[in-house]
């Protein structure tokens, strides 16, 4: 047995936090605590009580907000033998909710909720792609790549990646204590492929930079790990996709923010009468394309695919009387961070009315964030009055969030990011 990981130093905190971090929360800020000497990205920590009492321990973060990510509340725990542990715990609990020949697409880690703060990986087929929150999270799970692709060849794993830029921002919160989600949101919202970027193998054979296809509940999708954003699959949508495909037979559906299509393909599988894709760019549109042919579903006849700003389409199609059966909104991140939240409610608020104006009477509108800024009542509410402000009733009939692979903890709630609320408009 190796010996315990070395502690490289400690931190005393200034703020009574013990119950906080013993019960499980898995971030201490850095104005809460205090430390007299230069600690390096990623070393581990121990952190005590104001009079010297063990609490726990982590890694440290020279310059974020999140002095330290915290990993084990016992001292006794061996972080080089509990990561990988944890790491085959996770996967064994995914694969409790997959048919791999069905799907080959799922999040393996969703970091903190699976005790392993800043690391999210994703299983893509055979290649598996790391997001690290910032260098100090990189620094410490580096060591484990190897761990990670031995643990995956139970699933055919060949490689791990990891997506770099030049110069890459951290993803961390500002807030007091332990209270504020990060900075940022789960999804990226920076966009990929800015010519900076490149592909880093972290283990196993050099994964090709291009496009490869996936299984997603018996539909391909193609993903490009380099250029596309998330992969160009969003994998927390998966199941929102599938209700959208449980609801979509003989409906005229529009999707909006469209990306790579993955609603459309759904909703066409599940029978929709007609599909419309939109999304600024022209790629996202093309890549839509090819999805829908990858499955052999209707491009010629069926499916329309348009390059358009969303609003900018939306005004247009209101005053040509054009409506649907089925409406899903999916944008980027309004609020990336706390302080954009106003605005963000009042630019959701008028996505809502410029949807509902497209809603045939009775037909279905699927509005989503991906802001953990914004609550879920706050969210709903801004469905509400955005429908009431363009003279429609919007009636929940569901409000749903990630897959069962993006877990959310009761210690850990700022994972709780993704709303899709889906109900009818009178």
């Amino acid at each position: 047995m190796s010996s315990p990981t070395a502690i490289y130093g400690r931190v005393a905190l200034r703020k009574d936090l013990a119950r906080s971090i013993r019960g499980g929360h898995p971030w201490v800020y850095r104005d809460a605590i205090s430390s007299d000497r230069a600690i390096p990205d990623g070393a581990v920590v121990l952190v005590t009580s104001r009079d010297g009492r063990p609490i726990g321990r982590g890694f440290w973060s020279s310059t974020s907000p999140i002095a330290v990510r915290m990993l084990a509340t016992d001292a006794a725990v061996d972080l080089e033998l509990e990561v990988p542990t944890r790491l085959r715990q996770a996967l064994d609990q995914r694969l409790t909710l997959f048919d791999l020949n069905a799907t080959n697409a799922f999040r393996w880690v969703h970091g903190e909720a699976d005790l392993l703060p800043g690391m999210h990986l994703d299983v893509y087929g055979a290649r598996a792609s790391v997001r690290f929150d910032g260098a100090e999270a990189a620094a410490f799970y580096g060591r484990f790549a190897e761990d990670i692709l031995a643990l995956g060849g139970a699933i055919g794993l060949a490689s791990l990646v990891e997506r770099r830029r030049a110069s890459q921002s951290r993803r961390s919160g500002p807030g007091p204590g332990l209270t504020g989600p990060p900075e940022s949101d789960e999804r990226d919202p920076e966009p990929p492929g800015d010519g900076n970027a490149r592909l880093v193998t972290l283990a196993g054979e050099e994964a090709p930079d291009g496009p490869f296809l996936v299984r997603e509940n018996g539909l391909t999708f193609e993903v490009d790990l380099l250029h596309g954003q998330k992969g160009g699959l969003f994998l927390d949508q998966r199941d929102n996709r599938q209700w959208v495909r449980q609801h979509a037979a003989h409906r005229r559906v529009l999707n909006l923010f469209g990306y790579t299509g993955g609603f459309s393909v759904y909703a066409a599988a599940g029978g929709a009468a007609e599909t419309t894709t939109v999304d600024l760019s022209p790629g996202a549109v093309a890549a839509a394309r090819k999805n829908l042919m990858h499955n052999q579903l209707p491009v010629q006849h069926g499916a329309t695919l348009v390059v358009s700003d969303a609003f900018a389409f939306l005004a247009a199609a209101r005053k040509r009387g054009q409506t649907w059966d089925l409406v899903i909104s999916d944008p980027p991140s309004f609020a990336p961070r706390q302080s954009a939240l106003p605005e963000a409610l009042r630019a959701y608020r008028r996505l809502h009315q410029a949807c509902a104006a497209v809603t045939a009477p009775g037909g279905i509108l699927c509005a989503a964030s991906c802001s953990s800024h914004v609550g879920s009542a706050a969210f709903v509410d801004s469905v509400e009055a955005g429908c009431a402000d363009a003279g429609r009733r919007f009636t929940l009939k569901e409000l749903r969030g990630a897959g069962a692979d993006h877990p959310v903890v009761a210690q850990f709630p700022e994972g709780s990011y993704l709303k899709f609320a889906a109900g009818l408009v009178g």
